[in-house]
């Protein structure tokens, strides 16, 4: 008989809860020897983070920008361009909802630390990046956009193999560690006092991502209804399998067979569905856009920082360029952006790290959202390609 593996989602849970409760009893007793310890392990993991990031962007972003150009048809052209837009509104949407909501929940600069306290990792170790995240990134979109124009696929085929070696670190070093990171960074918070609040602000973070994920469906099939005439109730009824098969699966290429299904329901063609529904697994990630956008915003808030328009607007824009560029992966989304975090919000380590946890705690509904976004385009996408061949 198979054992049955315990997923990411509860040992992160796990990870949280056990955290909480070290850091609380070791402010009870003050003794603090555990939780320095565990932040020493929170620090030097940090740091490897640091120094990979500019490698996943490069391996996950270079291929996927050369993939898209080498197939690329009108139809994929036009696919791209919807979803990079889907994506860009999405971020620009969070925004202004988390602008008007998150001040009057989160109030900046509540979280304080006990005095005194001594919670620092016992040493460190400097991981120096290969280069900066924004390097990383133009020579990303070099290598793509040059893999694309020469069509070779000597060099194509060398980024591919990195970009598995980089599957495999996410997979079986990154993703198996955070538990314990996230563990490590909420006994410092619980020992240091800064808990309770960090809670509150997240659990209000937490409500509005899903309740804006829905509500950005809903505006979804409500463009698809004014450019195609069909119903957005009906065809949100007929997207129902992919997404409450998206809640299980957290994987949008795990959902592509029930999204296929649950597109054609929505009297799309064939061949359309064959294309927009696999692209848009990979490419289509508005659900993370909103909530990388909230809850960096939270995160911000929580630091004392306000994030203004004119600071959120390029972050926005390139997230975007990063979500079509993501890996299809489980927490492709969050590990992509960590870089534009890094270089253009000035997160530090800690920050970047409860990105993860809330990314990976809402991962199912947020997939959801984007496979269930699918099928908005794919009907967009079939009424003007119907409506070229008419002419």
């Amino acid at each position: 008989m198979k054992e049955k593996k315990l997923g990411l989602l509860p040992k992160l849970i796990i990870g949280i809860i056990a955290g909480i409760i070290i850091g609380l009893i070791s402010a009870g007793i003050e003794q603090y020897l555990l939780v320095r310890l565990m932040s020493t392990f929170s620090g030097i993991f940090g740091s490897f983070l640091k120094f990979v990031i500019p490698l996943i962007i490069i391996a996950f972003v270079a291929p996927g920008i050369a993939d898209l150009g080498r197939d690329a048809g009108k139809m994929l052209a036009i696919t791209a361009g919807i979803a990079y837009v889907s994506a860009v509104t999405a971020g620009f949407v969070a925004f202004f909802v988390g602008s008007m909501v998150l001040p009057n929940v989160i109030k900046a600069g509540e979280v304080s630390s006990a005095a005194g306290v001594d919670v620092s990792g016992f040493f460190s170790l400097d991981m120096g990046a290969v280069m900066g995240v924004m390097t990383a990134l133009v020579l990303a979109f070099l290598l793509g956009i040059g893999m694309a124009s020469i069509k070779s696929r000597k060099l194509f085929d060398v980024v591919l193999d990195f970009k598995h070696i980089m599957e495999q670190v996410v997979h079986k070093v990154l993703i198996p560690l955070i538990p314990i990171h996230i563990a490590g960074i909420f006994a410092k918070i619980s020992a240091t006092g800064e808990i309770f609040a960090t809670m509150k602000a997240f659990a209000s973070v937490f409500v509005m991502i899903l309740g804006l994920q829905l509500a950005y469906i809903i505006v979804q099939y409500l463009i698809a209804w004014l450019v195609s005439g069909k119903k957005p109730v009906q065809a949100i009824k007929n997207m129902l399998p992919a997404y409450f098969t998206a809640l299980g699966t957290q994987s949008s290429a795990a959902t592509i067979a029930v999204t296929l299904d649950s597109a054609k329901k929505n009297d799309v063609s064939e061949d359309i569905v064959d294309l927009v529904i696999p692209l848009g697994a990979t490419i289509h990630l508005a659900g993370d856009t909103i909530t990388l956008v909230l809850a960096s915003m939270g995160v911000m808030l929580l630091a004392g920082i306000t994030p203004t328009f004119t600071m959120m607007l390029p972050f926005i824009f390139m997230l975007g360029i990063t979500m079509v560029a993501a890996p299809g992966i489980p927490g492709g989304g969050v590990m992509a952006a960590l870089g534009l975090l890094d270089s253009m919000l000035g997160f530090t380590v800690a920050q970047q790290t409860l990105m993860i946890a809330l990314h990976f705690a809402q991962d199912s509904f947020g997939t959801a959202t984007n496979v269930t976004g699918d099928g908005a385009i794919a009907i967009i996408i079939d009424t003007i390609y119907k409506k070229k061949h008419k002419e």
